[in-house]
């Protein structure tokens, strides 16, 4: 059996209802309500760009991939590059105060990469010790460079040779190397 249009409007009543909404004093009792719906959507349109702009979620998603994909290189690796020239050539003064500097950087640079990676924990030791993630595989020479460390820290007397210092910082090197690339 089939239904022209015309009547299956009055069958259903649709043009019932399209009259009943397109009444002048219906328009009228809606306005205020059409205006707060249009200032939601103003509101919210507004959000979404703002959102849009402050989040490192597009980044993330988006402008890694190009970066990689162009620089050839793994996204965030330049940046670490970057800091890792800057604590080398601090080294490459050769003073003991300057190794001692690098070797503080180094070990700073490396728990920032750590929280970057998310690897949990209040101190040094316990992200390392991490259970969430894999252990690293130089694990004991990481400490005990991060002892040197504190040592260079908390003791104002200590005493730090060169080929201490690089093999220290080597550790560190190939640490960061390990956290950021996975």
């Amino acid at each position: 059996m089939f239904i022209p249009w015309d009547q299956l409007y009055d069958y259903i009543g649709i043009r019932d209802f399209i009259y009943f909404i397109s009444n002048p004093d219906i328009q009228a009792m809606l306005f205020p309500i059409k205006l707060v719906f249009i200032a939601f959507t103003i509101f919210f349109f507004c959000a979404v760009i703002w959102f849009y702009f402050n989040s490192t979620y597009l980044k993330y998603k988006f402008l890694q991939d190009t970066t990689e994909f162009l620089s050839k290189e793994t996204y965030g690796l330049g940046a670490m590059t970057k800091n890792w020239k800057k604590i080398k050539k601090r080294a490459q003064g050769g003073t003991e105060s300057e190794l001692k500097l690098a070797i503080i950087e180094a070990d700073d640079f490396l728990y920032e990469s750590l929280q970057d990676m998310d690897y949990q924990g209040s101190t040094f030791e316990e992200m390392l010790n991490s259970p969430n993630k894999k252990r690293l595989p130089d694990f004991e020479e990481i400490l005990e460079a991060h002892q040197v460390r504190n040592a260079i820290v908390y003791e104002p007397n200590y005493e730090l040779d060169l080929q201490q210092a690089k093999r220290i910082l080597l550790v560190y090197e190939n640490a960061v190397k390990n956290v950021v690339l996975g």
